[in-house]
């Protein structure tokens, strides 16, 4: 990389990291807890998120998502069958969502923070761009299906070793694609000592009560943090 390249990158994410920080800020003092969910393509992202934002609705919670792709606005009309707010974020190419793209999104959506419990950020499907790119999240959640293989945390290491606990999705699947557990788990530890991780099923429902459980444990958390 050239070093005019190195400067540009920098600055980019400089700025980045400036509009996150402000990001980060603005949704602790509203109290809303947020999280940024980041995968490749066809992980399970939507389905996961759906289920989610049903079952926290059920309890009575306040929810919202904002939804990044490249193109198209088919996964918020599908995140909207939830009854939770939902607003698409379309990057017309780019491979990652941007605090600039999520301040923006903010700012159109009107959405009143301080009435949320908790905002989902469905980031765009990619196991690259995504990792350096904050967003002002208290969460980053990493999901990998049984259907990629056990060795994407290592193919992709920088990804995995920024997230604060993993998803394996489609576990359903796992015994018809002959998934290997223990050799998931080995990877995800060589990358992230310690990483928490979800064994869940949109399908089935499986382990997603625990998945909820978790979250607000961690919003709790959070929450007596900052008061």
């Amino acid at each position: 990389m050239t070093p005019r390249l190195l400067r540009l990158k920098q600055n980019v994410l400089e700025k980045n990291d400036r509009l996150a920080n402000g990001l980060r800020l603005r949704f602790r003092q509203a109290g809303v807890f947020v999280l940024n969910l980041v995968s490749s393509p066809g992980t399970g992202k939507t389905a996961l998120l759906e289920s989610t934002l049903a079952r926290m609705r059920a309890r009575g919670l306040r929810v919202a998502a904002l939804v990044g792709d490249l193109a198209t606005e088919n996964d918020a009309r599908r995140l909207a069958r939830s009854g939770a707010p939902v607003r698409q974020i379309v990057t017309d190419g780019i491979c990652h969502l941007e605090a600039e793209m999520i301040e923006t999104h903010l700012a159109a959506s009107r959405w009143p923070l301080a009435e949320l419990d908790f905002l989902f950020i469905e980031n765009v499907g990619n196991l690259v761009c995504p990792s350096g790119y904050d967003l002002g999240e208290d969460l980053r959640v990493v999901l990998l299906s049984v259907t990629e293989g056990e060795d994407k945390p290592v193919k992709y290491p920088s990804l995995f070793n920024t997230a604060d606990v993993a998803v394996l999705t489609k576990i359903d699947l796992a015994e018809a694609v002959d998934f290997d557990r223990a050799a998931a788990y080995a990877n995800l530890q060589a990358v992230r000592p310690g990483l928490r991780v979800f064994e869940t099923s949109a399908k089935t429902g499986q382990d997603l009560e625990a998945w909820l459980t978790f979250l607000l444990e961690a919003r709790t958390q959070r929450l007596a943090e900052t008061s």
